[in-house]
């Protein structure tokens, strides 16, 4: 009732249909689709155990997904086996016996690797909610505008970007292991939100300190509250390239975000006008329409960006995405 009153009916709906599938997307397991048809029920190599590619992999044992995720893979993928091979595979029942002996921790890990070789590594929390935010899990769209960033970089390369409502970092910690901007600013209001993502930063190897040697981005956080802060703090940022990912969940959300880049255009009027990148998942149209609505009326530009195909990471099922570019 309490998320209901606070953060809009269909980011609670959202929140539910995650509850229930959130334990298909860890994308560095999920990397066995490429070495088990999973959808024909098969092995490519039946007398292979892909636990070295999964559950097994070097970036899964030193970075633990879910105990909640390990232990639905196992059964999963031991009941695909079990459906074409006559023969147990001892390696999988013994990582499960393992799992399900597993204390779920309230922190896990989620790894993303990425085409150039390159991944990325979250912390996050295993609850949807915690801690008053659902700042401290990665959403769907966070997921589509890295995937459109990293087919996109020369809309970031050499630039600094300034991130809204960053949560878990992934989409930031993508571009800037892959885009080539020259400074990157992650943002958030809430304190556990800044927390893990000073975490998540450091644990993908970038710095927080200035070292002019150092080629990776410039990267800083700042605590931004969309309500509170003033043109002048806005303006301190320079920023070349706005983006947010899923940050439309209710009108609250809408109105205070249109407000803090109508602040950011009024501040930045004197240098080149930066474009944003909005990135959300259509859980409400009338919740789109109001943001496109409160654009017109402050005078800020828009158009849609053409749909990319969302090959690189694990989706939700008929989750439904847009990327709006915006001119400041």
């Amino acid at each position: 009732e309490k998320l209901r009153d606070s953060s809009g009916p269909e980011l609670l709906l959202d929140i539910l249909q995650k509850v229930r599938i959130r334990i298909t997307r860890s994308n560095a397991l999920y990397s066995l689709e490429a070495r088990v048809s999973l959808k024909t029920g098969s092995f490519q190599q039946p007398t292979l155990c892909p636990l070295s590619q999964t559950v097994k992999h070097p970036l899964c044992v030193k970075h633990p997904p879910s105990v909640k995720y390990a232990r639905c893979f196992l059964s999963e993928l031991i009941r695909k086996h079990e459906a074409v091979h006559t023969e147990p595979l001892d390696e999988l029942y013994e990582a499960l016996a393992e799992v399900l002996m597993t204390t779920e921790p309230t922190q896990c890990h989620r790894s993303y690797l990425l085409p150039s070789g390159d991944s990325v590594t979250l912390s996050e929390s295993t609850a949807i909610i915690s801690h008053g935010t659902t700042g401290l899990v990665t959403w769907d769209a966070a997921l589509y505008l890295a995937e459109w960033a990293m087919q996109n970089p020369a809309a970031f390369a050499h630039r600094t970007v300034l991130e809204l409502g960053s949560g878990a970092g992934l989409t930031g910690l993508a571009i800037c292991k892959t885009c080539r901007p020259s400074a990157y600013i992650f943002s958030d209001c809430h304190s556990c939100v800044l927390e893990q993502l000073r975490g998540n930063i450091l644990l993908n190897g970038l710095s927080l300190e200035a070292d002019v040697t150092d080629p990776s981005p410039r990267v800083t956080v700042a605590q931004l509250d969309w309500d509170v802060v003033t043109a002048p703090q806005l303006a301190a940022f320079q920023p070349d390239v706005v983006i947010a990912a899923d940050v439309l969940y209710c009108p609250e959300t809408v109105l205070s975000l249109v407000r803090v880049l109508q602040r950011l255009s009024a501040c930045l009027k004197n240098q080149q006008a930066p474009d944003a990148y909005i990135a959300f998942t259509v859980r409400n149209p009338e919740t789109c329409q109001l943001f496109t609505s409160e654009l017109g009326i402050a005078g800020i530009p828009w158009e849609a960006v053409p749909h990319h195909d969302q090959k690189l990471f694990p989706y939700e099922e008929h989750s439904e995405m847009a990327i709006l570019k915006l001119t400041l």
